[in-house]
């Protein structure tokens, strides 16, 4: 097709939304005179009848209905295809708002934004630290970070880490005053330091694994927490046993400040997945979600 046979039909398409010549051509800036040659000519070329008129209105006729329906999804596309195009004109903007644990925000999403935001001044972020299960489109957030398998089913879920090893740790002087624990149901005659979750209001239960065999344990303690960082602090002072991410502890493991137990039935959970719903994102969050992408 020529590029004046397409400027043509274009003209015809917005003489049959605007179901008149008149506004049709204040909206293409032309005179009506010339608008109404060019739709002449288009039924020429067809040879068929594409608008009645009447001196009140213009309707498409059943031809024109019929193109119209060809005609208007290929030039939506195509004018989404000319904005996709414009976009790499532009420099990714705006604010991108992202729910989070807080060991996912120490240990993978800031490190990663410190690397990627220098580059883009225009894009700005926003953490907000929460263990419990956000509704991330009622919240008004951009995504989310949890464990894969908290992360809903209708969401579109992007990797962010590998798996991740847990640790349950004492301190020595807390083992002076109790046996170490040899089977996770153990626990339960043992002050244990919990995580406590802001949207169900419960307490975050220890999971373990052990040649398939899965046991959860609701433990008990003198403290419950909502930050993994005192429950870390609670445990090196000797008030009790953490179940933390193995990198949280591992230091204080190799120091001899911690002791880690039951690790023959510690498990790895699933790693951290960032998530959000499935819609177009905006430049700035798709540039985000691959920054933060696991690459393995």
């Amino acid at each position: 097709m020529k590029r004046d046979e397409m400027a043509d039909l274009t003209a015809f398409v917005v003489v049959a939304e605007e179901r008149s010549f008149t506004k049709g051509a204040a909206k293409l800036g032309m005179s009506q005179s010339s608008l109404s040659q060019i739709v002449r000519r288009v039924e020429s070329r067809l040879g068929l009848r594409l608008l009645t008129r009447t001196t009140r209105s213009v309707a498409p006729t059943e031809a024109g209905e019929r193109l119209l329906r060809t005609l208007v999804p290929a030039l939506e596309e195509l004018d989404a295809s000319l904005a996709a195009l414009g976009s790499l004109r532009e420099r990714p903007a705006g604010t991108v708002r992202i729910t989070s644990v807080e060991h996912a925000a120490k240990t993978v999403i800031w490190p990663k934004l410190v690397q990627l935001l220098p580059g883009f001044p225009e894009i700005a972020v926003e953490i907000s630290l929460d263990y419990g299960l956000v509704d991330i489109v009622a919240e008004r957030f951009d995504a989310g970070v949890r464990l894969g398998e908290q992360v809903d089913k209708d969401m579109i879920a992007v990797r962010i880490a590998p798996d991740m090893p847990i640790a349950v740790v004492g301190s020595p002087s807390y083992f002076e005053r109790q046996a170490p624990p040899k089977t996770p149901q153990n626990l339960v005659d043992h002050a244990c330091l919990n995580l406590r979750l802001r949207t169900s209001g419960g307490l975050y239960p220890w999971a373990f694994e052990k040649r398939g065999r899965e046991v959860n344990v609701h433990v008990r303690g003198p403290l419950v927490f909502n930050t993994i960082d005192l429950i870390k602090d609670a445990s090196l002072a000797g008030f009790g046993l953490a179940y933390l991410p193995r990198d949280q502890v591992r230091e204080h493991i190799d120091r001899g400040r911690l002791i880690s137990v039951l690790e023959d039935w510690c498990p790895k959970l699933s790693g951290y997945h960032l998530y959000y719903p499935n819609r177009k994102p905006p430049a700035a969050f798709a540039l985000v979600v691959e920054a933060l992408r696991y690459k393995g």
